[in-house]
């Protein structure tokens, strides 16, 4: 798992039928201080996150592709939780 900075949304106009229904979120990866680590991730969202929000994206392909209900969809990275308030002294 890892800690990223929601950027914005990624709009689709064809994408696979197993992503129907999902938002799909660009994610940048950032240190425990904040700052940009990585280049940014698509990851698939039902917790509903924000704008700038920090969240907490898995990159287990088979978690997400369970998520979806479909094992040939090529989804890989979902958002799985909101960080509310974090420690900066990581």
């Amino acid at each position: 798992m890892f800690l990223a900075r929601i950027e914005g949304h990624v709009v689709a106009t064809r994408k696979h039928p197993s992503l129907q229904g999902w938002r799909l979120l660009l994610c940048q990866p950032v240190d425990g201080a904040g700052k940009s680590a990585g280049a940014p991730v698509v990851a698939i969202d039902a917790l509903g996150a924000g704008m700038h929000q920090k969240v907490i994206y898995s990159t287990d392909g088979s978690a997400a592709r369970n998520a979806v209900h479909d094992q040939m969809s090529p989804v890989r990275n979902m958002i799985v939780g909101i960080v509310d308030e974090s420690n900066e002294k990581l």
